[in-house]
């Protein structure tokens, strides 16, 4: 109880965000609108998808679907919709913001928890990416010593697979360890104002490398290695939008799954296409062309077909789930029936 009562301490600002936002979703209407948009079979459909942070390769599935026109095919008019250090994707598929929202499964979890009405169409990555780094001169080999440290967390519905992994390794987040909110740079990490770093595989770690630090020269903590590896990436709409507008959602999966495939399956193309969205001089076709790469073995997964792209692997699932129960990051076990709609996925795959 004490354990679950500290986590639960640390998402308390997320969850009384939630809560105010619910009440003012109440009175929006972009369901309504939506649904009758989609019976409008002369126009296209207009469908808003919010990703998790700003244009870049993580998302190269959704670029590469609009520039190759998956969706227009389709019969959707869909605009791609950047996130940022203070956008919470929860919040924008709630209030209406975006229909179709690219969040984390363990934030999933935690906001119906909390009760907020989302539900996962579709799963984009099939593993955690997440890596804590440290340099090896702090001598931090082992997680017991972060004890006392400075150690980074990103925040606005990403800090959760930080706090299940000190938790699993005996640290008190509230009193063992001084969490940093983390920019999405390394900066702070290259400032020495972090011990420890969150980083991902596909992104920040390689980052670190670029600056010309070596491999060796760094203690890595790979979250599935350490048990606490939680599903990321996953695509969320709000409930009753799902109920009136099943059809076009099913559509924008598709498109979207294909775009994932091509994607992978044409990395140089695909980092060109994404490039033309990314912020003039914030990053380097090196670097996306690396994102990718990372990203396709995290999306389609050694041993995984182009129909399994998107699909829920109920071992991973589960284990996610078990996850936040045991480090108390939700108070309750989902009803995974209502959380999950895999017919989506499904019917998408059919035509």
């Amino acid at each position: 109880m004490k354990r679950r009562n500290r986590v639960m301490k640390a998402v308390t600002s997320l969850t009384m965000a939630m809560a105010l936002l619910m009440v003012a979703a109440c009175g929006n209407n972009s369901s309504s609108e939506s649904s009758a948009n989609e019976g409008k079979s002369s126009e296209p459909l207009k469908v808003k998808i919010q990703l998790k942070w700003v244009p870049q390769a993580q998302f190269a599935g959704i670029f590469v679907a609009k520039e190759k026109g998956f969706y227009e095919q389709e019969g959707l008019d869909v605009e791609i919709v950047p996130g940022g250090p203070d956008v919470v994707i929860e919040q924008q598929v709630v209030n209406g913001a975006a229909d179709i929202g690219v969040t984390s499964f363990d934030s999933l979890l935690v906001n119906r928890d909390n009760g907020l009405p989302l539900v996962s169409v579709a799963q984009i990555l099939q593993k955690s990416s997440y890596r804590f780094v440290a340099d090896k001169a702090s001598g931090i080999d082992a997680p017991a010593k972060m004890k006392g440290k400075k150690v980074g967390m990103w925040t606005g519905s990403q800090q959760f697979q930080v706090l299940a992994f000190m938790e699993k390794n005996g640290l008190d987040p509230q009193k063992d360890v001084e969490l940093v909110k983390q920019g999405f740079t390394m900066d702070q990490f290259f400032n020495k104002q972090l011990d420890v770093a969150i980083s991902t595989i596909y992104n920040e770690y390689h980052v670190v490398l670029e600056s010309g630090v070596k491999p060796e020269d760094l203690y890595v903590y790979d979250f599935e290695d350490a048990g606490v590896g939680m599903l990321e990436d996953t695509l969320v709409v709000k409930e009753d939008w799902l109920k009136n507008n099943r059809d076009t959602a099913v559509k924008a999966i598709r498109a979207t799954m294909k775009g994932w495939n091509y994607a992978i399956a044409n990395q140089g193309e695909a980092v060109d296409i994404v490039m033309k969205a990314v912020t003039e001089g914030s990053t380097t076709k090196e670097h996306q062309s690396t994102m990718l790469m990372e990203m396709a073995k995290l999306v389609k997964p050694e041993g995984f077909t182009d129909a399994q792209v998107g699909s829920f692997v109920d071992d991973a699932v589960q284990r996610t789930v078990d996850i936040s129960l045991k480090y108390g990051l939700i108070k309750a076990a989902p009803d995974l029936s209502k959380a999950i709609d895999k017919t989506i996925l499904a019917d998408a795959e059919k035509s």
